[in-house]
């Protein structure tokens, strides 16, 4: 479904003559980031209260985690230390409570940019048939979506977040100044999405 709305968007606005591009999200550790007490709050206000929402807090509590180093068949470990922020990787509940964490994002950019999520892939799609204001909606979400992360103490690593503007065969790149608090926001000709290869001027499906 997450390619499906990301390639309907992508060439719906190509075929309305509308510039349109991609901005393609990393997060730093965002699995791990995932502040308990938020989440709760959060799960509370789609519905899951009293007992339901205790039972997710004790499943997220008293969790201790140390660092193994095997080095020249001698092993050193640090101490235990409790876990105070993240889900659990690798289980079936982890990736929902996740999602119920950063299900808030489409609020925030709405009226700007399409979101599209998948676990910790998140992607924005922004289209104008005009240059400035698309210029303009592209740095309006990043501010948006750095505002959201830090109220929601997630780290956008924006050095591997980048801009892909699509295009079809016989048009130019637009010119943009992409950046948020002084830091460029690199523009890429292709990308890597949930197994396919994105390039500016097609899409491509990934295969190894």
């Amino acid at each position: 479904m997450a390619t499906y709305a990301l390639t309907k968007n992508i060439l719906t606005a190509l075929n309305n003559k509308s510039l349109v591009g991609g901005i393609f999200c990393n997060l730093q550790k965002a699995f791990d980031c995932i502040n308990h007490d938020i989440l709760l709050t959060k799960i509370e206000f789609y519905g899951v209260s009293g007992k339901a929402n205790n039972l997710i807090k004790s499943y997220l509590q008293d969790r201790y985690q140390r660092v193994l180093i095997d080095l020249d068949s001698r092993k050193y470990h640090s101490k235990w230390e409790s876990v105070t922020d993240g889900v659990p990787q690798g289980s079936i509940l982890g990736p929902l409570l996740y999602l119920l964490y950063i299900n808030g994002i489409p609020n925030v950019v709405s009226d700007t940019g399409i979101p599209v999520l998948f676990a910790d892939d998140i992607s924005l799609i922004i289209t104008n048939s005009d240059r400035q204001m698309f210029e303009k909606h592209i740095n309006t979400v990043i501010l948006q979506l750095n505002k959201w992360f830090k109220s929601n103490l997630l780290l956008l690593n924006l050095e591997k977040t980048c801009f892909l503007q699509f295009l079809t065969k016989n048009a130019n790149a637009t010119d943009l100044n992409i950046s948020y608090e002084n830091k460029q926001i690199s523009s890429i000709h292709s990308t890597k999405f949930l197994g396919l290869i994105i390039i500016f001027h097609s899409i491509a499906i990934l295969t190894k």
